[in-house]
């Protein structure tokens, strides 16, 4: 597993322009998960989808990050589907869900984003393809590529206010916690298994 907090300062990064906008937003909920989603949230949605609990690593170095992950079954896609979230303060930060879809899962998907939030132009960088919607702070982007009969794709929601609102003291030189002490952790929801995890 990557370590949590180089992988959440890239995407800061990646969110900044995100979380300038201010048009009206638009909820990029997709198979019942959406950016900026609590943890209580994505856990029944990760039950409702045959997921069973939803397992988090809590990082020592700042416990308001967790780094969630769970194995979907969905009715119109016939492989497992891997989830793995980034949360803050219990709220989702950003989550992906990837997996290898037959070529009219796909199509189906693809076609079903862009009839509930609008078409744009699909970019490719070799073998690899993107599609991405932004909308008030928020980014969904699907990306795939074609092998071995199946398309590879991920689609990931992410919350540019999330990231940025956690990396703004960071910016202005302040510690995860005061003293030297970290912060307490919070109770994890019900259907929420946290591990503490060192090295993060």
């Amino acid at each position: 597993m990557r370590p949590i907090l180089p992988l959440l300062s890239s995407l800061v990064l990646l969110a900044a322009p995100l979380a300038a906008q201010s048009v009206q937003p638009v909820a990029f909920d997709v198979y019942g998960f959406r950016p900026g989603a609590t943890l209580r949230e994505v856990s029944s949605a990760v039950r409702e989808l045959d997921g069973g609990a939803l397992r988090c690593d809590r990082s020592r170095l700042d416990t308001r990050v967790n780094e969630c992950r769970a194995t979907l079954s969905m009715a119109d896609v016939s492989g497992p589907v891997e989830l793995w979230m980034s949360a803050i303060d219990s709220v989702s930060g950003v989550l992906t869900l990837a997996g290898n879809f037959a070529p009219d899962e796909f199509d189906a998907l693809r076609a079903r984003l862009e009839r509930r939030f609008g078409q744009v132009n699909a970019q490719v960088q070799g073998p690899q393809w993107m599609m991405q919607w932004v909308n008030s702070g928020r980014m969904m982007r699907l990306t795939w590529r074609a092998q071995q009969g199946v398309k590879s794709a991920s689609l990931s929601l992410v919350d540019g206010r999330v990231l940025d609102n956690w990396q703004a003291p960071r910016r202005a030189g302040a510690a995860p916690s005061s003293k030297g002490k970290k912060a307490p952790a919070k109770a994890a929801p019900a259907g929420v298994v946290v591990e503490q995890k060192g090295g993060d």
